[in-house]
């Protein structure tokens, strides 16, 4: 399990992960191969978060590598594209296509001819004080809370990236050959959004609902509860992890999912 605190000085997000291994990984001592990371930058009043939660691929022999690496280059590169602060959703969009680019060839370079060993999906949320933008290759989702209908607080999912294949649940990788057509992408201006919650799939079947085998639309019961333990952390947010990681390993989860599961929460204080 990893954690980490809150950005720092001046965040305007409070922000913690978890990633725990699934009950097939724990049976075989196999490492988790999830990962998160995130990262503040900017003045207090004017900060960028970038967050990124990664899948690696479990039948790829370096995927947990894979996943750490995809996670680390994004944080760095989502953030310096971020910094030029595209003023149009279009711009928006186009910025976090060329990070995701820049990620790409990066993490190509690095693992060279062992570049499939390494497939990892990929998930980016950017939050700045004017627009939150969303980058997806793979199955990771990222979940919106804002506003309240009727005093009731409302959830979105963001777009998921469509199918390799109206025929297939093949997922794509940040090194799949044609990965730029699966990505999807989305810039949300809305001031009321104050949480963000980003996964893999291993809690999809949990924290959505399901038609006809697609998503669509976040089970509120399950992302509310998990974002309120940010909104009112207990005095040892490290205690507060560790409950954490203890649901999701539960029999109650692995009954429904047995893969490695991670949350990356993030709530306006």
């Amino acid at each position: 399990m990893d954690d980490d605190s809150s950005g720092g000085p001046g965040a305007q997000w409070r922000v913690r992960g978890v990633s725990v291994e699934g009950y097939r990984h724990r049976r075989t001592g196999t490492p988790c191969q999830d990962a998160w990371l995130y990262t503040v930058s900017g003045p207090p009043e004017d900060s960028v978060t970038v967050l990124a939660v990664a899948d690696g691929a479990g039948s790829r022999a370096r995927s947990d590598e894979g996943s750490a690496l995809a996670v680390q280059l994004a944080v760095e590169c989502f953030t310096r594209r971020s910094a030029e602060l595209p003023p149009t959703a279009s711009g928006v969009r186009e910025a976090l296509r060329d990070a995701f680019l820049d990620v790409r060839e990066e993490f190509l370079r690095r693992t060279g001819d062992e570049s499939n060993d390494f497939a990892t999906t990929l998930t980016v949320a950017v939050l700045t004080p004017r627009w939150i933008g969303y980058l997806s290759v793979g199955d990771g989702f990222v979940v919106l809370r804002a506003g309240t209908v009727d005093g009731v607080r409302q959830f979105h999912l963001l777009p998921q990236p469509a199918a390799a294949s109206e025929y297939s649940n093949e997922t794509v990788f940040l090194t799949s050959t044609d990965a730029e057509r699966w990505v999807r992408t989305a810039c949300v201006r809305d001031p009321e959004v104050d949480g963000v919650l980003l996964s893999t799939d291993g809690l999809a079947q949990i924290a959505l609902t399901w038609v006809d085998g697609q998503p669509q639309q976040p089970r509120a019961s399950f992302v509310a509860a998990m974002l309120r333990t940010l909104d009112s952390p207990g005095e040892d947010p490290d205690e507060d992890d560790e409950a954490l990681a203890a649901l999701l390993r539960s029999d109650k989860l692995t009954a429904v999912n047995a893969d490695d599961k991670t949350l990356l929460r993030a709530v306006r204080p």
